[in-house]
């Protein structure tokens, strides 16, 4: 019971903490707006996602078609909205994958320590001699496009990080007190890092992990750009600046409305990232 008033109390502090940031608290308003615009994407879009009229290609904003239309004659409006799912998936889906195979290794590492970590952490360092996106466009290729196989080359490229950041909170935790008496009771191990050092060792990969959705979702528009994430007719955010490539001089809204979605979405993940780091940090208190 104690233990459950420390935790809400604790949760309380952070979130009194983050308010003061109104830009964070503003971001994540927008976030939630494209998360409600992603799910319920069939009930606001005014037409359908394939639904196209080619006497209508490349119209420009009118009543029937607030954004106009595309060369097929579809609705850009639509397809942004649809085109959300898609691209929060890929951030989602691939981040928290990597986030999480990243926190039991640099637990493991973090945890055990001598030869386990040095092996672990010169593995990592061979990993991370290879540029993330040419890795990440390398394993979609083998894989073939589509968009589990785009989630899965982000995941594999973007684990190493959480590994890391992991590995470094819990060598600051695990000589502690709560630790110490874990281990004198005869805990299992798994428990150990289960219950008492991933709980106090995670708040940085929080924060890591809310600055890093931005550029799983950046990773996974660049893939699809060229050709190697979401595939026709399915619209993505990133294919759908491809698709406009043709017709930037006539009509660049095309490319514009997109490219505006993803900036906003990997801005607004930022700021609240940086809000939650202020938040989450204790040297912060009052």
């Amino acid at each position: 019971m104690e233990q459950r008033e420390k935790k809400e109390r604790r949760q309380s502090e952070v979130w009194k903490r983050l308010k003061r940031k109104k830009i964070s608290v503003a971001a994540m308003f927008i976030l939630l707006a494209l998360f409600a615009m992603a799910i319920f994407a069939p009930l606001i879009s005014p037409y359908g996602y394939e639904e196209a009229d080619l006497s209508r290609g490349l119209e420009k904003s009118s009543r029937e078609h607030l954004l106009g239309t595309d060369r097929l004659g579809r609705d850009i409006l639509s397809r942004l909205i649809y085109g959300s799912r898609q691209s929060l998936q890929i951030g989602i889906y691939a981040l928290t994958s990597a986030t999480i195979l990243g926190v039991f290794v640099g637990s493991i590492a973090g945890y055990y320590g001598g030869f386990i970590d040095n092996a672990i952490m010169r593995f990592l360092d061979l990993f991370n001699g290879i540029p993330m996106f040419l890795l990440t466009v390398t394993l979609a290729a083998v894989l073939g496009p589509s968009l589990r196989n785009a989630i899965i080359a982000i995941a594999i490229s973007m684990w190493p990080g959480s590994a890391r950041l992991m590995r470094a909170s819990i060598l600051s935790v695990r000589e502690m007190e709560y630790i110490e008496a874990a281990k004198s009771n005869n805990a299992n191990v798994w428990r150990i890092i289960l219950r008492h050092i991933i709980p106090n060792a995670i708040a940085p990969v929080l924060v890591s992990y809310t600055m890093g959705m931005g550029m799983s979702v950046l990773q996974g528009a660049a893939l699809s750009f060229i050709g190697l994430g979401v595939q026709p007719p399915i619209p993505e955010w990133g294919a759908m600046i491809s698709d406009a490539r043709s017709f930037m001089r006539a009509q660049p809204q095309l490319a514009i409305y997109p490219g505006i979605l993803v900036m906003i979405t990997v801005l607004a993940f930022n700021m609240l990232g940086d809000g939650l780091r202020d938040a989450l940090d204790p040297r912060l208190k009052n």
